[in-house]
């Protein structure tokens, strides 16, 4: 049975990413401590108790998933904008963008008796029509400890190559097993899945994803978090969840205004109140790394 590498908290983004590269997954042991994990708990357990299970085999028919997470808990905010992952996610995504955003905020409650799940990759979430493009960088925090007993998340290291047709064996199948705090990072294009919960207990992790800025996101930020709720966060969080031009003319709106009671064409920080945004496209720099890349000369970042 393959393990995965488990680094320290303190690991680089530099560390984590030589990892990721190599295996598409690794584990980063106990970056939360007690009290933040005693605050994911208390913010998103009444959310997690009234959220229905899966109802068919893959989302799990014992296995519940609930979202709005950036909207729903703080505690969960400081998850997805934690800086050596965000760090990290934006140097492994930036070869194929000028902007990253969140793509997903989910947490998964695998209850006792629920089966395996079918291994799969995250990037099938777009078909298999990306290539040549890594379009994911994905996480999952151990909420409980991890075990095989419990649900860890099946994983193959090296199947970053394999074909998408590809069934694995047994033996090319490790598990997640990692205490309480730590957090699982993997590639969208590794092959994975949810473990089987033979224990008499529940298994919750969190699930937060990030994706290149020119793609449609799996979760819907700005219906789970509409300009009314995305205006009190910070304008760095604003931009991750996608308030923010994903490159120089992508993303821009007119708002919906009489005739001459507004401006024509706006940024989306605007709809946050953010009128120093201005009544145009994207910034100078943006359009400077597009049109770089049109040169073949992408700028790094």
């Amino acid at each position: 049975m393959p393990k995965l590498e488990m680094l320290p908290a303190t690991a680089t983004p530099d560390e984590i990413l030589a990892v990721l590269k190599r295996d598409g997954a690794l584990i980063v042991k106990d970056v939360l401590s007690a009290d933040q994990l005693a605050r994911i708990r208390a913010e998103t357990m009444p959310y997690i108790e009234a959220t229905e299970p899966g109802r068919d085999d893959f989302t799990g028919r014992s296995t519940t998933r609930t979202g709005a997470l950036v909207a729903r808990s703080a505690a969960c905010r400081e998850l997805v904008a934690h800086p050596t992952v965000v760090k990290a996610a934006e140097i492994f995504l930036k070869p194929f963008c000028e902007r990253i955003q969140l793509h997903l905020t989910q947490v998964i409650r695998i209850r006792p008796g629920q089966p395996k799940q079918q291994i799969h990759r995250d990037r099938w979430a777009w078909g298999t029509y990306l290539k040549g493009v890594e379009p994911q960088f994905n996480t999952i925090w151990a909420i409980t400890d991890f075990t095989k007993e419990n649900g860890a998340t099946q994983v193959c290291p090296g199947s970053l190559d394999w074909a998408d047709d590809y069934q694995p064996t047994d033996d090319q199948i490790g598990y997640a097993e990692m205490p309480a705090g730590s957090v699982l990072v993997y590639s969208g294009g590794v092959f994975h899945g949810g473990g089987a919960n033979t224990s008499n207990g529940d298994r919750i992790g969190i699930n937060i994803t990030y994706t290149l800025g020119w793609l449609r996101q799996e979760e819907n930020q700005y219906l789970s978090c509409p300009p009314e709720i995305a205006r009190d966060l910070s304008p760095e969080l604003q931009a991750l969840i996608g308030y923010s031009m994903g490159s120089y003319a992508l993303g821009y709106y007119t708002p919906p205004l009489p005739a001459g009671q507004g401006p024509e064409v706006v940024p989306p920080e605007f709809a946050l109140g953010r009128l120093d945004a201005g009544a145009q496209f994207g910034s100078a720099e943006l359009l400077a790394e597009v049109q770089a890349q049109i040169r073949g000369e992408k700028q790094t970042a």
